[in-house]
């Protein structure tokens, strides 16, 4: 029944008593009107008497209904609830409850009449009978509301679980939050001096004793640089609501130049301490991995990332290389094919070690090596060209084909990527069983984690640097001018000529390449473009405008070269006064992406990770689906904000 037709009743009663005073004054002067008014008061009573009856006869069956679906009560008991219990009828309509739901719920008042839906906020009743139960708040208590459905409506129990839930909140934000700490560049300040290097050492760890302090967290130093820290897990959430200051702290310690920076990884949700120190191991290698200067949060197998600002440090001991390159060597052995690829939409710098990589395997090792590419889509078809020019035999396979060759002991070789979703081939990746990785670009989440050999080094300028030191160690006999030249064009493309991340291995490499043959002008000429390619760059940086200290423009085109367009595009931004980054918005058949580079005062891996990609520090991208172009900006105006008050944070 309508809650309309049954709280009008008084208001049908004092018509009625109204029109029966007025029928009493009428008898003496109008007869007529006398008996019309009488009638009328009559006929107002009887509605009265007739929804009241109606109304307690409801009431009667949906009670009835609701005793039949309680086994063993009868109607006479349900008063007897020991919890707040409250019966509804078909259109929401509260019937009847018990004294305990007109005490805890009602604050003593009788709630028939009113709807269901006031007492359960953020739910309507439709939605939930029959259900698991819903949890609400109501005057500061918690309950569990489960609904049982009854011929007439449904029947809701109020269960009161506050202490239970606070206790469950207190258990929550008491779990141990094992925090791991590396002090990421302390070999940065041996080389200063002894005392250099304890002022510095001193410093940083008054600044994480300062953090713990603060927290009354537990703290141990486990030598060798490394520290940890044990907090509550309800303290993690106000760290991250001042983005991590104990970052900024440190970032203020300098000597001679050097910037000390830290790592740390922490794990959230874990039950036990033991699991949460394993799973801040991995938190840490993670951010380690993206560079170092950030905070890598776990929590049920995801990250969330602060920090990241500093630029990776260089590791200027190659003891590292030389392990990695004896572990590629015994990889190789067990090995009757190798493939090596990349990424998609492959550059100088994935194309370059590729090739230097693959004469190595093949003319050394002895195996048939091939380097897997789809042509159409590269972005180093000069290199490509070049390559096929000299060399007697193509080295150059397409994905297919590569397939279709592929054996139980072809090893993959993948370079310029560690990521899953960016391979040129991700069916070839799924089925070698044997992959080895190396790689420059800082550590994402969705990382291949089954290589045998994960040569990752964030610091690196290119991978064909990296590549250029494991081949010195490999055996670098068969590396010809032609190698040389290739993997000198990845170096100058990642550096943009020596100008970003150029470390002294970066030149090292570079004079390694040339002793080697390499031509600094026959590179230079892999860089040369088309004049209608030349055009469109042009048009893309005129249509920039800056934001923020980041140039932003975007193309609509997408006939010609235009990836390649809006890579110098982007790179040319750069140049303008008062720019910090840039971004260039482009679209292809599918997809709209976007490509970001920056000097490294902006790190653009982060927000480009915002937005699902990744990268570098000076140079990452990432593809939108299912977006506009309009849309694309305006998430990339978002991210970029995000980031610049992160930073200063």
């Amino acid at each position: 029944m309508k809650r309309k037709c049954w709280t009008l009743t008084p208001w049908f009663a004092v018509f009625g008593l109204v029109m029966l005073l007025m029928a009493t004054f009428m008898v003496n002067y109008d007869t007529t009107l006398f008996y019309i008014e009488l009638g009328v008061s009559v006929l107002a009573f009887g509605a009265v008497v007739a929804i009241s009856l109606q109304f307690r006869a409801y009431i009667r069956s949906v009670v009835r209904s609701t005793a039949d679906h309680i086994v063993g009560l009868d109607a006479q008991f349900l008063e007897k609830y020991k919890y707040p219990i409250v019966v509804s009828g078909e259109k929401g309509d509260i019937v009847w409850c018990n004294a305990r739901f007109r005490k805890n719920i009602c604050g003593g008042r009788s709630p028939e009449g009113d709807n269901i839906n006031a007492y359960l906020p953020g739910f309507y009743i439709k939605d939930i009978i029959d259900g698991d139960g819903v949890d609400i708040a109501i005057d500061g208590r918690e309950f569990t509301v489960y609904a049982v459905s009854s011929d007439g409506g449904a029947i809701c129990h109020f269960i009161d679980n506050t202490d239970y839930k606070q206790t469950m909140r207190e258990y929550r934000e008491n779990m141990p939050a094992v925090a791991l700490i590396s002090f990421d560049n302390a070999e940065d300040f041996f080389t200063d001096s002894d005392e250099s290097y304890s002022n510095v050492a001193i410093s940083v760890e008054a600044n994480l004793q300062g953090w713990a302090l603060d927290y009354n967290a537990l703290y141990k130093r486990l030598g060798n640089n490394r520290y940890m820290i044990v907090f509550r897990d309800a303290d993690i959430e106000k760290m991250i609501a001042l983005k991590f200051p104990v970052l900024k702290n440190v970032r203020s310690i300098t000597s001679n130049r050097h910037i000390a920076t830290i790592s740390v990884g922490l794990c959230r949700g874990a039950k036990l301490i033991k699991d949460s120190e394993l799973n801040a191991r991995k938190a840490l290698e993670m951010a380690l991995g993206r560079g170092g200067d950030q905070v890598a949060i776990i929590r049920d197998g995801s990250y969330e990332f602060f920090g990241g600002t500093a630029a990776a440090t260089e590791k200027v001991s190659k003891v590292r290389m030389r392990v990695i390159a004896n572990a590629i060597s015994r990889a190789v052995a067990d090995s009757d094919k190798i493939y090596i690829m990349g990424h998609r939409f492959s550059d100088l710098d994935c194309v370059g070690a590729a090739v230097g990589m693959q004469c190595v395997m093949e003319k050394s090792f002895k195996r048939f090596c091939k380097v897997v590419i789809n042509r159409e889509s590269t972005m180093a078809k000069q290199l490509i060209e070049y390559t096929e020019e000299r060399l007697e035999n193509s080295i150059y396979i397409s994905p297919d084909e590569a397939l279709r060759g592929l054996t139980p002991k072809t090893l993959l070789i993948i370079v310029d990527t560690h990521l899953k979703n960016s391979l040129e081939n991700a069916e070839l990746y799924e089925k070698c069983k044997k992959v080895v990785v190396i790689d420059h670009h800082r550590r994402a989440v969705n990382y291949i984690n089954n290589a045998l050999v994960f040569c990752h080094e964030p610091s690196a300028s290119s991978a064909c640097e990296m590549c250029s030191e494991i081949i010195s160690y490999l055996d670098d006999k068969a590396l010809g001018y032609i190698q040389a030249d290739a993997l000198l064009s990845g170096i100058m493309l990642d550096t943009k000529n020596f100008v970003l991340k150029t470390g002294v291995r970066t030149f090292e490499a570079a004079a390694y390449l040339r002793k080697k043959g390499a031509n600094t002008l026959t590179v230079k000429e892999m860089f040369s473009g088309s004049i209608e390619t030349y055009r469109e760059k042009v048009d893309i940086v005129c249509r920039s405008k800056v934001y923020k200290g980041c140039a932003v423009s975007m193309t609509e085109k997408t006939d010609g070269d235009v990836r390649l367009a809006a890579a110098r595009a982007a790179d040319e931004m750069l140049t303008l006064s008062g720019v910090a980054a840039s971004f260039v918005i482009f679209p292809d058949k599918e997809r709209v992406n976007i490509s970001a580079r920056s000097y490294g005062r902006v790190n653009v891996q982060v927000i480009m990770e915002k937005m699902g990609g990744g990268g570098h520090q000076t140079m990452a991208a990432t593809q939108l689906s299912d977006t506009t172009m309009q849309e694309a900006a305006q998430r990339l105006i978002e991210a970029i904000d995000d980031s610049l008050s992160d930073a200063e944070a």
